[in-house]
């Protein structure tokens, strides 16, 4: 625990989470494909789910509802791109907007964390791979998502509201 009496850089992540057990999603938000990574009941794993290709608002919410009901999702992780400042890129704000939306669709608590570098991670753990350009597209959005939906595990399911308001 920090005992420091000023924050650290990264203190504004760290708001604690309500429930401790119960599966939680992570998403790898795009205006195009959604990475979905999914951990175990107990939240220690992280495993890639699937990239979702987003096709309408209806089918959109269509597809998240089946996924909290199916999976037994209780709670949502999103990755939010800040700027190397800690700023809001105009994609974070999307990002808000659509947890938001997952909210209002499935009454689901949706937490953000911080996630500037899990497409170049996950981009750099699928070329060591050796996988081929169409291969590493069609993983890159879940592997980004479990990259996400790991670091929020490792830290207790501690992430932003820092945001909430904008």
């Amino acid at each position: 625990m920090n005992t420091h009496t000023h924050p650290t850089p990264d203190s504004r992540l760290l708001t604690p989470d309500s429930s401790s057990t119960g599966k939680i999603a992570g998403i790898d938000y795009g205006t195009v494909r959604i990475g979905i990574a999914v951990s175990d009941a107990d939240r220690v794993l992280a495993s890639p789910y699937e990239t979702y290709i987003r096709k309408s608002l209806e089918k959109d919410t269509e597809y998240f509802r089946r996924l909290v009901s199916e999976e037994r999702i209780t709670r949502f992780v999103l990755g939010l791109p800040l700027h190397l400042s800690g700023d809001l890129s105009e994609k974070a704000k999307e990002v808000l907007q659509f947890g938001q939306f997952l909210t209002k669709i499935t009454d689901i608590p949706v937490d953000y964390m911080d996630e500037r570098y899990t497409s170049v991670e996950a981009e750099r753990l699928l070329r060591e791979a050796g996988l081929t350009d169409k291969k590493r597209k069609e993983r890159r959005d879940k592997l980004a998502a479990q990259i996400l939906l790991s670091a929020y595990l490792e830290a207790g399911c501690k992430g932003t509201t820092e945001f909430l308001e904008l």
